[in-house]
């Protein structure tokens, strides 16, 4: 995640920063940790994944492997991925909502959805902003992209290896951390994507 970080800084690439959940098998009853995995967001078993790519929607990274009740934020914090945006002070990223603290922690770098305005706003307030959040939202929405184009593999939709497989190798989601050069298959191929291979997968 560092040499993305140095690849953005390098070149001013803006990140897009989200999450994304991958269902995996329901652990045994009275299985320590079972309540761990349970997504609050899904309401089912799943395992959280955080996903980076550019301005163009092109997978950077994808890790932080987390179980499915962790939250989003935590998940990034626990990866060390908020000490990276102290370590490299010129990267810029677009964020869900669910990262709102890091928006808090960098301001002016790293941007969250605007909050919503209070009930005694004015219409003059709450248009304006609805105009920040469409912004927002849409210069936000490739990573959403990518992560829809990863789930185009039934693996990621739902993995029905172990589960302890699934986090041991999440670099097989992304292309190498180039900037240059990652997704050369998408511009000389636009009608094929090329799939991401993860690990316990067979196909």
């Amino acid at each position: 995640m560092a040499d993305v970080f140095a690849c953005a800084a390098a070149e001013g690439v803006e990140l897009r920063l989200d999450g994304t959940e991958v269902q995996v098998r329901r652990p045994r009853f009275n299985k320590p940790g079972r309540r761990a995995l349970v997504s609050g967001k899904k309401k089912m078993n799943t395992k959280k994944a955080t996903v980076v790519t550019d301005g163009d929607g092109r997978t950077l990274w994808a890790g932080a492997f987390r179980p499915g009740r962790m939250h989003d934020q935590t998940a990034v914090r626990t990866e060390g991925i908020a000490d990276l945006f102290e370590q490299f002070p010129r990267v810029k990223a677009k964020v869900a909502a669910g990262y709102r603290g890091l928006a808090k922690e960098f301001p002016g770098r790293v941007q969250a959805p605007p909050l919503k305005p209070k009930k005694d706003a004015t219409p003059e307030e709450v248009a304006a902003w609805n105009a920040e959040r469409h912004q927002q939202s849409s210069e936000r929405s490739c990573v959403e992209h990518a992560n829809a184009e990863h789930k185009q593999w039934r693996t990621l939709q739902r993995f029905l290896g172990r589960r302890e497989v699934v986090p041991r190798d999440p670099d097989r989601w992304a292309v190498p951390p180039r900037l240059t050069s990652i997704g050369s298959h998408h511009r000389a191929n636009p009608d094929r994507v090329k799939p991401l291979r993860v690990a316990g997968w067979r196909g």
